[in-house]
């Protein structure tokens, strides 16, 4: 069915096309040795909004995808799919929302004045909503089974939370209020390959496992908070850590570090999250550092070697200027000998001024600097941004509390 003009028009004005966002095309001069990797935090997407191919934020959300046409793509929020998840049909592969997800909105065009992207997608587990059995928050009570989850509003806003599901989310291995939410999702564009057999997660790693861990203190007692049993085998990733490699067309190897850390709050005078997103970021600098903690799923040690081309990439919810965070590890991996901090993606001057309490870098509405797009040292950055949508371009159910963050690099054979 074509496309009807005001829809046209809503769609363009939400991705800055008639304002003069700049496109892929003026940012890029080197497609074949470029490449544009990005971001985007889209807010707890779930297995039903992408079983349909005409949700409204996920078809803005695809058009804000269209017009900056990243190579690599890390979506942040987006639920895999698999038993416990309402949304999943019994006998279903699992891991499958990627996939709908490229297939129903990126590869179709959201407007007329855009193209669709063909995308490999790439969907592993995560620890989210997956119940540990373990009193994590040690409120006495252990609930293991997933409550009634309520259903999406029908104006495609996000479903809200319930204090069922937050009973059963604290308990988990990391908060989710059933399996599989708020997992990730990265997308590879069809002329890159990604070298399955080469992918490195870190979702089992246990967080005692890491020597200096930052071990959460019962305000009153001054005991660890975890006992003994629960911290024994306390996983260290919220989500899942990957390192996803890439290979270009030249032959060239980018090596994706994808996360999600979890936010450094909701968790009481403790701070638990606080220290675990500490830890949770910590963990990609002794990555870096060849730590020797540092083990896979399936069992290989040892850190990226030292010559590796990367981007660290995700929501790492830290910001370095905040001093209510414990917020080293993200200070150390923006200023790590092997990361290239320098470049800092901001919002575009005119962006800037229609939203002033926010600084350039801030990408999320709530003023903070919590998504990052970091390459290494050893690659040339090209551009960098922030993407934000004019005031007059928001609708009432916004895509989502963060902003697409973008940088293009130059892969040097």
């Amino acid at each position: 069915m074509p496309t009807q003009p005001y829809t046209i028009l809503l769609v363009l004005a939400s991705v800055g096309l008639v304002l003069g966002c700049r496109p892929r095309e003026e940012a890029v001069t080197d497609p074949a040795t470029s490449v544009r990797a990005m971001t985007y935090n889209i807010e707890d997407v779930r297995t039903t909004d992408l079983r349909r191919a005409d949700h409204p934020r996920l078809q803005r959300a695809a058009a804000r995808i269209q017009h900056l046409a990243p190579d690599i793509l890390l979506v942040n929020e987006m639920t895999y799919d698999q038993p416990g998840d309402p949304g999943y049909r019994a006998g279903n592969p699992e891991g499958h929302n990627a996939q709908r997800f490229a297939h129903h909105y990126l590869s179709t065009a959201q407007a007329d004045s855009l193209d669709g992207i063909s995308y490999q997608p790439v969907m592993l587990p995560v620890n989210t909503g997956v119940h540990s059995g373990l009193d994590l928050n040690n409120d006495g009570r252990v609930v293991p089974t997933v409550p009634e989850v309520p259903g999406a509003p029908d104006d495609g806003s996000v479903p809200p939370q319930t204090d069922a599901g937050r009973t059963y989310g604290n308990d988990a291995w990391g908060f989710g209020t059933f399996p599989g939410q708020y997992g990730m999702a990265l997308l590879v564009r069809d002329d890159l390959t990604v070298l399955r057999d080469s992918i490195r997660t870190f979702r089992l790693l246990q967080w005692h496992e890491k020597p200096d861990a930052s071990v959460p203190l019962d305000t009153t007692t001054f005991e660890p908070w975890y006992a003994p049993d629960a911290w024994a085998e306390m996983r260290l990733s919220s989500k899942s850590h990957w390192d996803v490699p890439v290979q270009l067309p030249d032959g060239t190897v980018l090596h994706v570090l994808a996360s999600h850390p979890t936010p450094p709050g909701f968790d009481g005078p403790a701070r638990r999250n606080d220290h675990r997103n500490h830890d949770e970021v910590q963990l990609w600098v002794d990555y870096l550092n060849q730590a020797r903690y540092v083990e896979d799923d399936s069992g290989r040690a040892g850190g990226l070697h030292e010559d590796a081309p990367f981007v660290v990439m995700g929501d790492l919810n830290a910001d370095p200027d905040d001093a209510s965070i414990f917020r080293d590890a993200v200070r150390r991996l923006i200023g790590h000998d092997r990361v290239n901090g320098d470049v800092v993606p901001e919002a575009s001057p005119a962006r800037q001024a229609d939203d002033p309490d926010l600084d350039p870098d801030d990408t999320a509405q709530w003023e903070a600097r919590v998504d990052y797009v970091l390459p290494s040292s050893n690659l040339s950055v090209q551009d960098a941004g922030v993407w934000r949508p004019t005031p007059a371009a928001v609708p009432d159910v916004p895509v989502s509390d963060h902003f697409p963050v973008w940088v293009d690099v130059r892969v040097e054979p």
